[in-house]
């Protein structure tokens, strides 16, 4: 069971994770305030079943649309202020989203949320359906991934990511591809705030501080931006740090800081970054052995066209 829950939290992360990277990692543009759209989701998709009664699947959507369309307004914003600026502004929506959920009474002040667990079949999920759940999520988030990667929308973000100028002299609009970039990844973890509130069936204010966007930036750093086996990688150590290492807890930021800037010194590319010193030794060797594979799979299948 205990496994089970870390595993849940995990997935959380790497949802959160990946929800980051197609704003900072794709698009290259600097967000550290991504806990407030992981809070939007949460708090509306609360309030959604707490308050309104309505059903947690129809929440599930429509907090992923709240939070994007805060997204929205943020990518407007993010045509106006570049770099430092940028990143300033998205701290400021953090703190600004953390006082409305904590000084709003309708959704519970500093007292918090309580949320129902969600029902499926008349039969209330569990551990093991919420990490299944979540599963499902981190698969499907996966293939929009993919998706971008492989479409003109990844091509256009890879240009942004580089240099807007010079993608915009090529007949690119940044403008537009800015603000799609900030709706998907504010989409994304805005519904995994509502998968969030269910699963821990209490919110706070405080579960969406800078504190924690500051831990989901630090997971694609770590992991690699731009990548999503970084994404996935990051979330998956900072997720597995708090275990490891519960006896230092009070210190967990100063060591997030560390690695922050050990990674920035030494290895800004990531463990998995596409020209990091780690994925440079292991993809000759993944290569290789995906190699291998193909070259025992057809001499399978020749040999079973012999007989």
């Amino acid at each position: 069971m205990y496994e089970l829950v870390v595993g849940i939290n995990i997935g959380i992360f790497i949802l959160l994770a990946l929800s980051l990277n197609v704003i900072t990692g794709y698009a290259g543009q600097p967000s550290m305030g991504h806990a407030a759209f992981f809070g939007i989701g949460a708090y509306t998709a609360a309030v959604m079943t707490a308050k309104l009664g309505l059903s947690f699947w129809l929440s599930l959507p429509v907090a992923g649309i709240a939070a994007g369309v805060v997204g929205v307004l943020l990518g407007l914003v993010s045509l106006r202020v570049r770099d430092d600026f940028l990143a300033v502004t998205t701290i400021g929506v953090n703190f600004v989203a953390v006082a409305i959920f904590h000084y709003t009474p309708y959704l519970g002040s500093s007292y918090g949320l309580e949320v129902n667990k969600p029902v499926l079949f008349g039969t209330e999920l569990g551990n093991p359906e919420f990490f299944a759940l979540i599963v499902v999520l981190i698969i499907l988030v996966c293939l929009l991934c993919v998706k971008i990667q492989n479409s003109w929308l990844g091509l256009a973000l890879s240009g942004i990511r580089n240099n807007e100028e010079a993608a915009a002299s090529l007949g690119i609009d940044v403008s537009r591809f800015k603000i799609i970039a900030f709706t998907i990844g504010t989409a994304i973890a805005g519904s995994t705030g509502a998968v969030y509130a269910h699963y821990m069936g209490f919110i706070y204010s405080s579960d969406f501080a800078f504190i924690t966007s500051i831990s989901i930036l630090s997971m694609i750093v770590i992991g690699g931006m731009g990548t999503i086996r970084g994404a996935i990688t990051g979330a998956i150590i900072l997720g597995l740090m708090p275990e490891i290492f519960r006896f230092i807890s009070d210190y967990r930021m100063l060591l997030y800081g560390g690695l922050l800037v050990f990674m920035m010194r030494f290895q800004p590319e990531g463990l998995l970054g596409e020209n990091s010193f780690v994925w440079r030794k292991l993809s000759p060797c993944l290569n290789k052995a995906a190699a291998m594979m193909g070259l025992s799979s057809q001499r399978r299948i020749s040999g079973d066209g012999k007989h």
